[in-house]
């Protein structure tokens, strides 16, 4: 006769498969972002420090939740050695093997695959061990779960056990190391708003010309009651941000400005910044440049919102030919 199956034992074990399952899932996205940022793809889409902060969220709550359930299933194990024979315990590990081996069994597949086909990198390469490793880990501690009585199983579970929390702390450590303190990650969200400020106050500023025909004297003519549009503030300090007329280059006086904002980190400290893309409306101008250019020729730089720690300026000039004036302007 079958032992029966309480309900501390049904939720036990259920708790226990979510909790592994969502920590395998977790683990393998945090290793795979790392992956990805020490291994770039220049056709994969920009580093986002979310995702490892997610996977780190996870993997802290639900580790040491999977390694409570499994204690005190342990536990209940040996108090009832008969539960070992109770349906959700075999469900529970046959399933368990059964995913895993088939995801060692698929990740060969693709490394074999891909290698065939001449396509392997190291970034791939990196990933096909992570999934290797980490269901290997999984598919060997519950081949040797399925026997309570053999100490050398025993013995081997534990270490297996020790070293998937080996893993764990190493890819939570390698994610710090990554995305950085808490601090970090708030001084850098700073950061991007302030980008995303100045260039939302560089497309009013081109808006305002097309209708005026020239530009605003200060940033608070910006401002508009109708629109509901008021010119943004550091999101930290709340102080203006820095805005003047600037004299460019001889052919770009009437046309040329300038944007400050005070930033707590450098551009290249933050992995997902924006403050590589190129403005749409205008262009920049190299202040320390002595060559003129006509208005209308498109500025090399790729740089328009890169930046250093502290105060950083930005001169921008508008070129007419591509968003002319809606009236005509006054002479310059």
């Amino acid at each position: 006769m079958s032992p029966k199956t309480t309900p501390k034992d049904f939720f036990f074990h259920l708790g226990a498969v979510v909790a592994l399952y969502a920590s395998a899932i977790a683990l393998i996205n945090l290793c795979f972002s790392i992956a990805d940022y020490y291994n770039p793809d220049a056709l994969a889409s920009y580093f986002s420090a979310s995702s490892i902060a997610w996977p780190v969220s996870m993997l802290v709550v639900l580790i040491p939740v999977l390694y409570v359930l499994e204690w005190l299933i342990g536990r209940d194990l040996i108090k009832s050695p008969e539960k070992k024979e109770i349906w959700i315990r075999r469900w529970r590990i046959y399933l368990t093997l059964f995913l895993a081996g088939a995801t060692i069994v698929g990740d060969l597949i693709t490394l074999i695959n891909t290698y065939l086909n001449g396509e392997v990198t190291a970034r791939f390469i990196y990933k096909i061990l992570i999934v290797l490793i980490i269901a290997g880990v999984i598919f060997a501690y519950y081949l040797l779960a399925r026997s309570i009585e053999s100490n050398k199983a025993k013995n081997w579970r534990k270490v297996l056990a020790w070293l998937g929390i080996a893993v764990v702390l190493i890819g939570i450590i390698a994610g710090f190391t990554v995305v950085g303190s808490p601090a970090k990650q708030r001084a850098i969200r700073f950061d991007s708003q302030r980008v995303n400020d100045l260039s939302n106050i560089q497309w009013q500023i081109v808006d305002y010309w097309q209708k005026k025909g020239t530009l605003p004297a200060v940033s608070s003519d910006l401002n508009d009651s109708i629109s509901g549009f008021t010119v943004p503030v550091d999101p930290e300090t709340k102080a203006l941000y820095g805005y003047s007329l600037a004299l460019g280059l001889p052919n770009t006086i009437g046309y040329t400005f300038q944007l400050c904002a005070i930033f707590d980190l450098p551009s290249l400290a933050n992995p997902s910044s924006n403050a590589n893309v190129m403005p749409d409306p205008v262009q920049p101008v190299s202040v320390q440049s002595t060559t003129v250019q006509p208005i209308g020729v498109v500025n090399p730089s790729t740089d328009s919102w890169a930046h250093t720690a502290g105060r950083s300026c930005f001169t921008r000039t508008i070129d007419p030919s591509r968003y002319p004036p809606l009236i005509k302007s006054p002479a310059i």
